[in-house]
């Protein structure tokens, strides 16, 4: 079985950039346009930005800073551009908080992964 970290380097930055545009849409479409899960608005922001986080250190476990901080930034961006364009969203600083959320709960379950493979492995 080939783990996903494995995949040549263009694939896995081709498979992360698919994540990325997903959520991208998902954030800058018209917010009338989209399905509401019931789950809450901070609950779908930290759910999104824990899946980018576990999706990014997948295909790059190497990457412990760079990964959480494209995720951070991305959060920025989109929030700003939620501010800007007229798409009927609006910029909410209660959803940056819920991706940094998303981020850390992100970055600790994979820290946990990490530490507990090994120790699973080896039982």
């Amino acid at each position: 079985m080939v783990l996903p970290y494995r995949f040549p380097r263009p694939v896995r930055l081709g498979l992360y950039a698919l994540a990325v545009a997903i959520l991208f849409a998902i954030c800058i479409a018209p917010s009338d346009k989209l399905p509401t899960s019931g789950a809450g608005d901070r609950f779908e922001h930290a759910a999104a930005w824990f899946v980018l986080t576990v999706t990014g250190y997948v295909l790059a476990p190497r990457r412990r800073l760079a990964i959480p901080a494209f995720a951070l930034a991305f959060g920025l961006i989109i929030e700003g551009l939620q501010a800007v364009a007229p798409t009927g969203r609006h910029a909410d600083p209660l959803d940056l908080v819920a991706d940094v959320a998303g981020v850390a709960v992100g970055v600790a379950a994979m820290a946990l992964v990490q530490w507990a493979w090994p120790r699973i492995r080896s039982a």
